[in-house]
């Protein structure tokens, strides 16, 4: 799972270059925010996922902050790009899900402190 979260960095790094050099040009200044925001929250879950997989204890918040990344930043991508203003009702449960696997986390190092 830590060379998920290796990967999840790196694609954020990736998508963080693409909506600041390619998408600048054709997004509003409003949805460029947005983009970010989406990068910002696959970067905390991919660090969270490397940091977590360093921790003995149950995987499970491992992969709450994996769905929780998949569907919060994904459906911000997916407006961005697709314009289907619909999507950002998905975001919150992405949300929901990255709280509770930091939530988890937090848990799990308790037991182990």
């Amino acid at each position: 799972m830590r060379a998920f979260g290796f990967l999840l960095a790196a694609l954020g790094i990736a998508l963080g270059a693409f909506g600041a050099h390619a998408l600048k040009a054709t997004l509003s200044p409003e949805l460029l925010v947005t983009w970010e925001t989406g990068v910002r929250y696959q970067m905390y879950a991919a660090f969270g996922i490397v940091l977590g997989s360093m921790q003995p204890g149950s995987r499970k918040p491992l992969w709450f902050l994996a769905l929780g990344s998949l569907l919060f930043s994904g459906s911000l991508y997916l407006l961005c790009l697709s314009g289907m203003r619909w999507l950002g009702a998905i975001t919150p449960l992405g949300g929901l899900a990255m709280i509770a696997g930091w939530l988890l986390l937090g848990r799990e190092a308790l037991r182990n402190d």
